[in-house]
């Protein structure tokens, strides 16, 4: 079975935050995904809600429950006080730890798996109370002991960080060689019993060869490339885009 999609919805989000007005709806464009055919919708909710509001998060439960009860929501965050709280309180089919620092941009890095073991096996652990499915993010290039690690603190998937193979859009020979480490840790994960997500700077044309060569893969979340090429196709004919270049 080809990756399933999820959309992210943290650029629309950012978009909208430009100013104090409803418009775009993270909710009303989010529909349109799903309705296209998406797998579920992820957000990121970091603490200065410079995307992705806290308010928003239980109208996006609302709406797949309500409107779409096959599709998944995947939250994503570092595993503060808060975010443990607002995921237990919200229940979405799938967390995503990250290990980002409040400043950061955008997710740039994977988890050191085996320096941050025990604290994340304590926070999978109390995560799966929910009923959640857990994803690590993980570095593309994570060692056989890091993905063993990753292993030992009881999640279901690590995300690979593909940024690196998404910034070489302009340059085939490193995109190969970025591909290529990327297959590797994918081998490494599945190997020890681990799920495969992967996500950042995902595009139509990079994510055929992605999808080739990690047959496997259960997921990639997209959410930068995805909302610019809305802007161009829309919405809906997007969703149709990714889902072809995913192999649907």
């Amino acid at each position: 079975m080809p990756a399933k999609l999820s959309v992210n919805m943290n650029a629309v989000a950012l978009l909208r935050n430009r100013r104090d007005l409803p418009w775009p709806s993270v909710t009303g464009l989010g529909r349109i995904a799903l309705e296209a055919g998406a797998h579920g919708l992820t957000v990121h909710p970091r603490p200065d809600e410079r995307h992705v509001r806290r308010s928003d998060v239980p109208e996006i439960r609302a709406l797949i429950d309500d409107e779409f009860p096959r599709a998944e929501f995947n939250i994503e965050g570092y595993p503060t006080g808060d975010f443990l709280a607002l995921v237990e309180t919200i229940e979405p089919e799938q967390v995503t730890l990250v290990p980002d620092d409040p400043e950061q941009p955008t997710s740039d890095h994977g988890w050191d798996f085996v320096a941050n073991r025990d604290m994340l096996k304590a926070i999978v652990a109390r995560l799966k109370r929910t009923g959640a499915r857990i994803s690590l993010f993980s570095d593309p290039d994570a060692t056989e002991e890091q993905i063993a690690a990753a292993k030992a603190t009881g999640a279901d998937r690590i995300e690979l960080y593909t940024g690196p193979y998404g910034g070489c859009y302009d340059t085939v020979k490193k995109a190969g060689n970025e591909l290529e480490r990327l297959v590797k840790t994918a081998g490494l994960a599945r190997a020890a019993g681990l799920e495969i997500n992967a996500g950042h700077d995902l595009t139509v044309a990079n994510l055929p060869a992605l999808a080739e060569r990690i047959p496997f893969l259960a997921e990639v979340s997209i959410g930068h490339g995805l909302t610019a090429d809305a802007l161009e196709y829309g919405m809906a004919e997007t969703v149709r885009r990714f889902l072809k270049a995913c192999g649907w």
